[in-house]
């Protein structure tokens, strides 16, 4: 989201009065490699995170520990309109289950919505309870399954529940 809409400024987020959100930028590059680090087995690293913020067909907001402060969340969509998908979201260990991811998934269709995107797609690992929740709260809902599309921590085939949501 290149730009933020005027009614979400610097929105205080979650129970946590100190979060705020505003648009990803190529410095955040370290500190999202950080995060994606901690919440999934194969995480990326600050190249790749820089590569996709310099695409232009990429969206993405970071939510900030004040509006100064370090990124302790993203959410990371990229496509074409009029659909859209979530490549990523995360949150910092220390601050999930704080209504930071779900404050991220809302700012970004409200933002979406705006440019023109109808629809977001995503993929997510079957039995990540936790996104599966969040997703279903956002009002996803599954259109498919890959079987064997991830591996666990055991190297056990897991499927990928594939996702949607209409935003217009």
């Amino acid at each position: 989201m290149s730009r933020l809409p005027a009614w979400l400024g610097w929105a205080a987020l979650g129970r946590r009065r100190d979060v705020a959100l505003r648009p990803f930028r190529a410095a955040d590059a370290d500190a999202l490699a950080r995060i994606h680090a901690q919440s999934f087995r194969i995480g990326w690293d600050a190249a790749e995170f820089e590569r996709l913020i310099a695409n232009r067909l990429s969206r993405g907001m970071v939510a900030t520990d004040g509006p100064t402060g370090a990124p302790v969340g993203f959410i990371l969509l990229s496509g074409v309109a009029p659909e859209m998908e979530i490549l990523s979201i995360a949150v910092d260990g220390r601050r999930r289950g704080t209504g930071i991811g779900l404050a991220l998934v809302q700012a970004a269709f409200g933002t979406l919505a705006a440019e023109g995107y109808r629809t977001v797609f995503l993929e997510v690992e079957d039995g990540n309870a936790a996104a599966l929740r969040l997703y279903a709260r956002t009002g996803f809902r599954e259109i498919g399954r890959r079987p064997g599309y991830y591996r666990d921590k055991a190297g056990a085939p897991v499927a990928a529940v594939t996702m949607r949501r209409d935003i217009a």
